[in-house]
């Protein structure tokens, strides 16, 4: 919204005749808007407010505004006067919020000052949302917001940074290692795909917040979705409200992310509502421990003004919960209302937030791409217009931090522009945001603009919090604020190509996902200054600096070096492929800003590899790439980086063989020795290898230095660290933790901010087009002078690299090509050392092809249409041997040859050992006539011209296995012949059908042949292959790619290489390849004339081509065994896979045999490669050999092999056969899609041979059947034989499969290749148990647990017909949890369970004799107790929240256990699955990908593994599973109570929700929904439900909250599902938990079945111990040879009267001793479908189970909620005094006229107020006045609880609960205008301020002393509901410019009356009856004290006696005086003239 007040104009120009009426119109964006016209003024004052609506977009720097001030004519047009331009530029860089324009002078048409000004004052609201349309999004009392938007970035008002948190002082978070430690760790655990998240926000309650009389409203915006709590009133308002945010969205994206919170104040206009606010990133909750950040205290700052301090304190608890997290419990503290704001801040202590102004100078950027069409420029140049095609291109940057962005200015047609700005982003510091992101724009004209790369600076890299105190040092490290460069910055983004076509990777140069390509540099400097403001958002950088920044840019040549050994695993052949190596933009083949390159390999065509894949046959040759590049000099920064990352890679590479040493239970001296050797060398390295000085290097910056120093610490403390834990450790395994800290630490140490030099990035074409690429930073193949560990670590070694389509939405599932390169990068200064780096010899070729077309069946150029005799290989430029010229320092070393290419030259059976020459015959006719010979009678399928079927000659090497035969295999018919039609132009059919037409012109047949590789004669030597044509011709039908060798006589057009070798003048050895700078120089006429297009044709045409060629090739034995893998994905409709192998090594790869339906299969394969050809070194291959790729398959009968996944291994290298290392089977992980999908266990060996032969490699292994070998002993596991005792109990809730239900199924285990099957169950739906329980399967396994296979259960249903489909399986992956020891038999040895006590317990109906005789009196007493303890109170105590329990705990009663999990979750009761645990059956293909595929069914089993002995004359172990119960169906009574629920997800637009229960047990439904709770996300439920139900059938129990609506249909908000089976089986007693004490009444009266003796007595029998003996009356007890006593227990223990026998409470103690579950209260987690793993809230309840067999259990618990009890607060108001006179009379004197207002917060339509006392001339009032305030109150809880409508329109009416607090304000009466507001006063009745005795001793400092002193918990004395009356004065305090004054003080008497009180002691309000206790006389007020208006006479007396006595009796005197002379002047003459004529005498 923009507002502009036109205030006024001065000075405006006379009219001939009279003055103007001045109108003023504002122009904005066309928009026009006028004021009113004023008449007859030339200074005229308006003082109008004119809106402009900016619908949510953001104002543009640019904006200005138009004012224009007219004279208004009544008739015809307004004449002009004046006008000006206001430009808005302040307001849209967010650095103001309003613009005063003062005297801003007007301008005629010409542009003339007229003389005249003009006041104006601008207001601006950025938005909220840019595109939101809801102007209200300021406000805080409008609607909530409506959603959408571009949120996290431009919502802030006026870009506010991200509120407080990290500082550099102590404790800060900003960049402290460890914090970003914690961070990696959290977040790498997450997927990085788009998944649900949870956002819940908990506004507790606000304090101090600034302003008098205010009404605070929170609103708070997270990703897009705002909510806003309900209007307060008060400046410490209580809200206690949740919001929850549900979000799907990548985790990387969702941790950018601001929660924003801002407080307003409703009451106030718009534009001031803003009072505080604060901000932070989501990232930062999900970083803190338990993803939460809990009852924290938040300083709210205010967002305009940088010097204010905090406005305010907000208290939150913020979580955020991923899939599965485990919401953390919120424990309130009972001193929780009276904590120490300050050191629970989020904040940390003794921080305050400072402004900073992060300032950016952007100098200048180089190499961004062409962004625009050439469209236009191509019409210039057709007009003369010079060519400028690279810089197309409009580039400005732009900045954005905490919602803040800044650009520079646009620098038009400018691919290399020089900004020289610096961009001050102003922010709070410290600041919540972590990062700067730095985005290059494009600007257009008409469209929007485009993204061209985007990078980001992250603070937490470039500054130090310090005040990092490392453990042990006691130093502490000195942080440093944000600093970085001058530094160039990369961008990456999409390919650097221009098309006018949009760009599918367009997201890359937004900064989202791997950018594929180098777009450009940026350089940078920032630096960060605290405290001051600067004056301007965007400013130009002085020159000064500019110059210091040149040295920075001072470039150095670079050259890098990579030999290419391989390229295989291509998926198909298809067109030619190369490779192209790019450092920047050198190297780029595409991109002509650059010198042209030897940047790219040969174009080579692939071979198939005899197997699956294809290869690039490069053999002894390696194609060899040299880029030479300028790069600013970085190596200090670089050799650090590498010197940490050498130390890290060692650490890693021993840490690895520690956890393999771990987890393969390594003895302990081998573990010792692992582990010393780890830290040994772990402190070596750190000591050996410093970090490099800085002294004297170039490039230095201040960031290097602090980097420095940090790194140095860093690297200290680890040192000292792991000698520290070198003599301390005890137990290793522990120690891991602390090292792979260590191992993250080094990670974050070796990041490197500022790195300029650009990634290496190797791209695959495929002809011209780009298909896959590979990303490598620059300094992992770096040289360095400095040291050998200083250089990169692939620096001059061969590495495997797999290369990654750009954007891959499979994540990697198809492998576009594996390569292994050799790289080196190096400074050209160094490039003799790369001499020592290199092998093999570099050889240099310039080329060209000489073409010849066939004309007449003559050889000649005539025939050559378009193609020139001379060309490059393409054929499209022109070239001659005389062209070309060696580049310096070369010269030629012979002449021109003729040198065939033999890469291109591939026939299309290479590779393959079986072949198929197809033909195709071709017919054609007229419509309805004969058939004929077709003009090309031969063809092949894309006919093109083929030979005629008996030209094709056998190669030699190979043989016919059959003759030519017609295909009729396909869509033919019985001749094989297909028909089609042609439409011209085209001259072959587009479609082929199988029937013949009338109107079908042609026809054709396949005829096919096929042939097979000769197997060799033994002994002859491999043939070599014939080398095609003598003269090196090569052949080709048609000018095309296609060539082959031989001549056929359909061939038109030849052509042969002629080459030209190269050497260097000086000999420099390898490094003179870097001399190739340039192409070779070639000297052709068309240069000049060749069009633009033609660059890039010459470009790379004319590079010379290297090569390396190795002279040395060694032949290697290459064994991969491949044993077994588990867990693999199932691909298939039933449930499993079909799953191979494919195990490829460089060019070969082999598949081991196809398994049928498993998805653990065991191959047991050795993979023999036999004859292995490498070239070169083999002890540089035995250092890095070449990976080992296995990919697994499933194999699918129909269509296409589906990949499940790939694994990399890695061989072990030996240099000779009788080495005596052994590879060990290994778990590799099984990738696919970037997560994990299963295990391998495989090894690999390479095997150097030996020149003599295969004798001394090792033997063969055993072979399982023809060409299938197994892995042989010595690696393949040990094995034992074991036994695998099964319980198969049952199958539950199977879902129908095919349509059909599961009717009659039985169980199928499998292990290790061995198989067992149930029983089958008869009936499903009568009894879903097997008839016999225990299977039994003796298996060889393997003696080690991590190559253990694992166990698979499959179901299997018979149904009609034979048909036994697989209904579900399981796989159990370890077997661990069930081996055992046979002979020890543990308790579940018997196992037999509550159902075999049944069978034994006596058969008569066991009641509970609960009536012994109770007294009268005893009842009278029990109702008295039960109105002050209850069950909640037992509940209470033991949540610990003993303020609300009452006298319950000096009785001695019960506690409960509350459990804050599932029962089933809790570790001693295992899941309650100790009689039988439950396996999920699964089906189906997984395709989702989720972790749970499709849950098709539940099995009921358990499983005992032991060893057998090996001798088969020692008796078997005894069985484990015996004495079972019986399995038929048990009827039962279930009693469900639910107490409470926690945090539920809301499911109304007001954040609430009206819950209520649904439960269903079987095919009972309990639907609760007359008892919902309105509005409440917490609700106490309180209930209990009982249902029968018949086990096993009905063992799902669901619970279910729903969400009642009146309208619309019920939504459900979550359930859970308990299973009662388990409950019921399980040895734990968990059917009914027991309680502390055995009472036989009161509220904890025994609930069970079975008294305690009974319970014991059964679990004795079950454990197979004796019956327990009692002693001396009950009172000692021996139970399993332990005698125990009564008084052991309960020696210090409260007797009360509802305790039971003593026999019974000893049974009921020593049963508590045998660990079963006791009395307790489970918390279960709602869960819903439309999150699944997302909790949906909390539902705290637990369950009984009694089978009705056993008899009637006991009475259950009344759970019933407590009801508030209603109270009445009796305010007095006696007196006031010091009120503020604010008032002053018509007759000059300071007056009030005073009345109090009184109210209860929660209860404001009870507002009361005093009568007036007017006239008060000293600040004295006097009143005696009632208020009377009814309140319900919860003494237990200490909140009162108010029910009422939110709105009129609500439905029900809401419950909150407040703490009691009373709001008092002293306010100044006015009849005609508002009232004046003099004070206020808020007492908490809990916690009640003392009152001052006297009015003297009564001050503001009382105040203070609550805020600052804060007792820990509350004091009964100030207690008002302890107290009940208080009587005493309090001080009342007013704001005033933010600081608070004394308003007055009141005189007050409170009171707290019961109801039941109210009737003994009654009192009216104000003086009305009845007025007593106390009665209240009227006030004796002065005199002074009446209404004006009413009381003439007093205001006679008072007001104008009192005031003007002494003038009134002046006057009055004055009056006689005059008419005592008046009558004196009057009589005189008279008097005069009787006198002198005395008329009597």
């Amino acid at each position: 919204m923009l507002r502009i007040l036109v205030e006024s104009a001065a000075g405006l120009p006379k009219k001939t005749l009279g003055s103007p009426d001045p109108i003023t119109t504002v122009i904005f964006r066309e928009e026009k808007k006028k004021t009113n016209v004023i008449d007859n003024e030339v200074n005229p004052v308006w003082n109008e407010l004119l809106e402009f609506n900016l619908k949510g977009a953001a104002l543009e720097p640019n904006s200005h505004i138009d004012v224009i001030v007219k004279d208004s004519e009544t008739f015809g047009k307004n004449k002009f006067i004046g006008s000006t331009r206001i430009p808005l530029r302040e307001l849209a860089s967010g650095q103001l919020r309003s613009l005063p324009s003062k005297n801003v002078p007007l301008v005629d048409e010409s542009g003339h000052n007229i003389g005249a000004t003009v006041n104006l004052t601008i207001g601006y609201d950025p938005p909220l949302k840019a595109n939101s349309n809801a102007d209200e999004s300021n406000d805080g009392d409008s609607t909530v917001d409506s959603g959408g938007g571009d949120q996290g970035e431009e919502m802030v008002p006026d870009g506010v940074p991200g509120g407080p948190a990290t500082t550099p002082s102590a404790g800060g978070h900003s960049a402290s290692i460890r914090r970003r430690i914690a961070r990696s760790q959290n977040r790498h655990r997450l997927v990085n795909k788009p998944q649900d998240f949870q956002i819940r926000i908990r506004l507790i309650e606000a304090r101090q917040l600034p302003g008098n009389n205010i009404k605070p409203v929170v609103k708070v915006q997270v990703c897009g979705q705002t909510h806003r709590t309900r209007i307060k009133r008060g400046n410490n308002p209580f809200f206690d409200e949740m919001f929850f945010y549900n979000v799907h969205m990548l985790p990387s994206e969702l941790f950018e992310q601001n929660i924003n919170f801002w407080v307003y104040n409703s009451y106030s206009l718009r534009a001031d509502s803003l009072m505080g606010e604060f901000k932070l990133d989501v990232g930062y909750v999900y970083d803190e421990a338990g993803h939460c950040v809990m009852r924290k205290w938040l300083l709210l700052n205010d967002p305009d003004d940088s010097s204010s301090g905090a406005k305010g304190y907000l208290k939150v608890s913020l979580f955020v919960m991923g899939i599965g997290d485990e919401q953390p419990s919120e424990k309130r503290d009972s001193n929780d209302d009276q904590d120490d704001i300050e050191s629970n801040l989020l904040l940390p202590a003794g921080v305050t937030l400072r402004w900073a102004t992060l300032s950016l100078k952007v100098f200048r950027a180089e190499d961004i791409p062409q962004m625009d069409d050439a469209f236009i420029q191509s019409l210039k140049e057709v007009f003369g217009g010079n060519k400028n095609k690279k810089n197309l291109v409009d580039p400005f940057l732009e900045a954005r931090f905490a919602g803040k962005k800044l650009r520079t200015e646009i620098i038009e047609k400018n691919a290399n522009p020089e900004w020289n700005q610096v961009l001050n982003l102003q922010v709070k510091f410290p600041s919540m945001c972590e990062r700067v992101k730095l985005t290059v724009f494009d600007w257009d004209r008409v469209t929007g603009n485009d993204a061209v790369g985007t990078t980001y600076l992250n603070l937490a890299k470039i500054a130090s919090s310090g005040g990092e105190i490392e453990a042990g040092t006691g130093e502490s490290e000195v942080g440093f604020l944000p600093v970085f460069g001058p530094c160039y910055i990369n961008l990456y983004g999409s390919p650097r190509e221009f098309t006018g076509l949009p760009d599918p990777y367009e997201d890359l140069n937004l900064g989202k996902g791997e950018g594929v390509a180098y777009r450009g540099r940026v350089l940078v400097e920032m630096s960060t200054k605290l405290e001051g403001k600067v004056d301007k958002a965007v400013d130009g950088i002085p020159s000064d600096d500019i110059l210091v920044v040149q040295k920075y840019q001072r470039r150095r040549k670079y050259c890098l070096c990579a030999v290419f050994h391989s390229a295989s695993m291509i998926q198909e052949p298809g067109e030619p492929i190369q490779f192209e190596v790019s450092i920047g933009n050198y190297g780029n083949k595409l991109d002509t800003t650059c010198k042209p390159l030897a940047s790219t390999t040969q174009y080579s065509c692939a071979v198939f590899d005899g197997n699956h894949y294809y290869y690039l046959p490069w053999a002894a040759t390696k194609p060899v790439v040299v880029v030479t590049s300028f790069w600013e000099d970085i190596s200090h920064r670089m050799d650090t980086v590498n010197i940490i990352m050498y130390i890290l890679h060692r650490l890693q590479s021993n840490l690895e063989l520690f956890r393999t040493a771990v987890s393969a239970k390594a003895p302990d001296n081998q573990l010792t020795a692992v582990w010393v050797k780890l830290l040994s060398q772990l402190i070596e390295d750190l000591e050996n290898f410093p970090t490099p000085e800085l002294e004297g290097r170039s490039n230095l910056t201040s960031l290097d230095i602090q980097l420095k120093k940090l790194r140095d610490s860093g690297l200290k403390s680890i040192n000292q660290a792991a000698r520290r834990m070198r003599e301390e450790a005890q137990d290793l395994p522990d120690t891991m933790a602390d090292i792979e800290s260590w191992v993250d630490k080094l990670a974050m140490l070796a990041e490197e901010p500022q790195n300029s030099m650009p990634d290496v990035i190797i791209w695959m074409l495929r002809g011209e087009r780009r298909v896959a690429y590979t990303r490598i930073p620059a300094h992992q193949i770096l040289y360095s002078t400095y040291s050998e560990e200083a250089c990169g670590q692939y620096c001059g070694k061969t590495r495997n690299i797999f290369l990654k389509y750009p954007m891959d939405k499979n994540k990697g599932l198809k492998v576009p090509v594996q390569i292994r390169v050799n790289m080196w990068l190096g400074l050209s200064a160094h490039e003799k050392k790369f001499n020592s780096f290199s092998e093999g010899t570099f050889s240099v070729f310039a080329e060209l092809y000489e073409n010849q077309a066939s004309m007449f069946g003559k050889w000649g150029t005539t025939g050559l249409v378009g193609r020139h005799k001379f060309s490059d290989v393409t054929g499209n430029l022109k070239l001659k041997k005389e062209y070309f010229m060696p580049p310096r320092g070369w010269e030629w070393e012979s002449d021109w040859f003729i040198d065939p290419e033999k890469a291109l030259l591939t026939e299309a059976d290479a590779g393959h050992t079986e072949f198929m020459d197809e033909v195709f015959q071709n017919e054609t006719r007229f419509p309805g006539g004969e058939w004929k010979a077709a003009s090309e009678p031969f063809t092949d399928v894309n006919g093109e011209k083929n030979r005629n079927p008996s030209e094709f000659d056998c190669p030699p090497g190979w043989i016919w296995e059959d003759e030519w035969t017609v295909d009729d295999n396909r869509a033919v018919d019985d001749q094989g012949w297909e028909y089609g039609l042609t439409i011209p132009p085209d001259d072959k059919p587009r479609s082929w059908v199988p029937a013949e037409k009338v109107y079908h012109v042609h026809r054709r047949r396949r005829l096919v042949r096929p042939r097979k590789r000769a197997a060799l004669p033994a002994g002859t030597a491999v043939e070599k292959r014939d080398q095609g044509d003598p003269e090196g011709w090569e052949f080709s039908s048609l000018i095309g790619w296609k060539f082959h060798r031989k001549e056929r006589s359909s061939d038109t057009f030849r052509r042969r290489r002629w080459r030209r070798k190269m050497a260097p003048e000086d000999r420099l050895g390898a490094s003179a390849i870097f001399k190739l700078e340039g192409a070779l120089g070639v000297d052709t006429e068309e240069k000049e004339k060749s069009s633009k297009g033609d660059v890039t044709k010459m470009f790379g045409a004319n590079t010379p081509t290297v090569s390396c060629s190795l002279d040395r090739s060694c032949m290697y034995h290459l064994r991969v065994y491949v044993y077994q893998a588990r867990n693999m994905t199932s691909m298939d409709k039933d449930s499993f896979s079909d799953p191979y192998a494919h195990v490829s090594f460089l060019h070969l790869s082999k598949t081991t045999e196809k398994l049928r339906a498993t998805l653990n299969p065991t191959w047991d394969q050795t993979l023999i490669f036999n004859h292995v050809e490498i070239y070169g070194d083999p002890h540089a291959l035995a250092q890095h050999p070449p990976d080992v790729v296995i990919e697994f398959y499933d194999h699918d009968q129909v269509g296409k092999d589906e990949l499940l996944g790939r694994c990399v291994c890695v061989p072990l290298v030996k240099m000779n056969a009788s080495m005596d290392q052994t590879p060990k089977l290994l778990w590799h992980p099984i990738m696919q899609r970037g997560r994990e999908e299963g295990e391998a266990l495989i090894a690999a060996e390479l095997i150097l041979k030996d020149k003599s032969g295969e004798s001394d490699l090792p033997l063969v292994p055993p072979k399982r059947a023809e060409n299938l070998y197994m892995v042989p002993q010595g690696i393949r596991p040990i094995v034992q034989l074991t036994a695998v005792e099964i319980l198969a109990w049952g199958l539950r809730n199977m879902k129908p499969y095919q349509l059909a239900t599961v009717s009659s199924p039985s169980l199928v285990v499998e292990c290790g290749g061995q198989r067992v099957e149930s029983a089958v169950i008869r009936n499903m739906k009568k009894s879903p148990n097997f008839p016999s329980s225990v299977l039994f399967i003796k298996v060889l396994l393997p003696k080690d647990e991590m190559y253990a296979p694992p166990i698979v259960l499959k179901v299997i249903d018979h149904r009609p017909f034979g048909r036994k489909p697989v209904v579900g399986q399981c796989t159990i992956t370890s077997l661990e949890q069930f081996r055992c020891d046979p002979y020890v038999i543990k308790a579940e040895g018997a196992m037999a369970s509550k159902m075999a006590l049944m069978a034994t317990t006596h058969s008569r109906h066991i009641s509970i004799n609960m009536e012994e005789t109770t007294l009268l009196l005893e009842t009278q007493s029990v109702e008295k107790e039960k109105q002050t303890v209850d069950w909640w109170s037992k509940f209470y105590v033991s949540v610990g929240e003993h303020e609300k329990c009452g006298p319950y705990l000096k009785k001695g009663y019960d506690t409960l256990k509350v459990y804050d999990r599932e029962l089933e979750d809790i570790t001693q009761f295992e899941g309650l699955t100790d009689f039988c645990s439950t396996f999920k059956l699964q089906r189906g293909k997984n395709e989702d990908g989720d972790d749970d595929p499709s849950v098709v069914g539940e099995f009921k089993g358990s499983f005992k593994v032991y060893p057998l002995p090996d001798d088969p004359g020692v008796s078997a172990p005894p069985r484990q599973f015996r004495e079972l119960p019986d399995s038929g169906p048990q009827e039962c009574l279930v009693r469900i109570y639910v107490v409470r629920a926690i945090d539920l997800q809301p499911k109304d637009n007001n954040g609430r929700c009206d819950p209520y229960m649904k439960i269903s047990l079987g095919k009972n439904t309990i639907d609760d929904r007359d008892h919902y709770l309105p509005n409440t996300t917490n609700p106490v439920f309180g209930r209990m439900f009982e249902m029968t139900c018949f086990l096993p059938q009905d063992k799902d129990l669901k619970i279910c909250v729903y969400d009642y609506d009146l309208l619309s249909r019920d939504e459900k908000v979550g359930e859970t599902v308990i299973d009662l089976e388990n409950r019921f089986l399980s040895r734990y007693n968990s059917y009914c938990g027991l309680p502390q004490t055995y009472c036989t009444s009161g509220i904890n009266q025994w609930r069970d079945q079975l008294k305690p003796s009974e319970i014991l007595d059964n679990l004795a029998r079950l454990k197979g111990y004796s019956k327990p003996r009692s002693e001396d009356n009950g009172n000692s007890l021996t139970f399993n040879g332990k005698q125990y006593v009564l008084a052991q227990f309960e020696d210090k223990q409260q007797f009360h009267e509802h305790l039971g026998p003593a026999c019974e409470r000893l049974c009921l103690h020593v049963l508590r001793t045998q660990g079963l579950v006791p009395e307790h209260v489970e918390t279960r987690t709602l869960y819903s479908s439309f999150q699944p793993n997302l909790s949906q809230g909390r539902l705290q309840m637990w369950v009984d189970v009694f089978p009705k067999s056993m008899g009637p259990p006991g009475p259950p618990f009344d759970i019933t909620p407590r009801k508030p009890k209603k109270h009445f607060l009796r305010v007095v108001i006696w007196n006031t005094t010091d009120v503020t006179l604010d008032e002053t009379s018509v007759t000059g004197e300071s007056m009030s006229d005073i009345y109090v207002k009184g109210w209860m917060p929660g209860m404001e339509e009870d507002k009361q107020r005093t009568d007036v006392h007017y006239r008060s001339l000293d600040g004295d009032g006097n009143f005696n006045w009632r208020f009377v305030f009814e309140f319900d109150y919860l003494p237990a809880e200490q909140l009162c609880l108010v029910s009422k409508k939110e709105h009129f329109w609500s439905l029900d009416k809401t419950e909150f609960r407040i703490p009691p607090k009373l709001t008092i304000q002293i306010w100044d009466n006015d009849k005609f205008s508002l009232d004046d507001y003099l004070g206020t006063l808020e007492l908490y009745l809990n916690n009640l301020l003392p009152p001052a005795k006297t009015p003297e001793k009564c001050s503001l400092s009382m105040m203070d002393d609550v805020d600052t002193d804060v007792p820990h918990k509350p004091e009964p004395a100030k207690c008002l509901f302890t107290q009940k009356s208080v009587r005493g004065w309090w001080p009342c305090s007013i704001e005033r410019d933010g600081h608070k004054s004394l308003g007055g003080k009141v005189e007050m008497t409170l009171e707290i009356v019961s109801e039941a009180e109210v009737d003994e002691k009654p009192a009216g309000k104000g003086r009305d009856e009845p007025n007593m206790n106390p009665k209240l006389d009227p006030p004796k007020r002065p005199e002074t004290s009446f209404f004006w208006f009413t009381n003439p006479c007093k205001t006679m007396k008072f007001i104008v006696w009192r005031r003007f006595r002494c003038l009134f009796i002046a006057v009055i005197i004055l009056t006689i005086v005059i008419l005592f002379l008046a009558i004196l002047l009057y009589s005189l003459p008279n008097y005069i003239s009787m006198k002198i004529v005395k008329p009597l005498k």
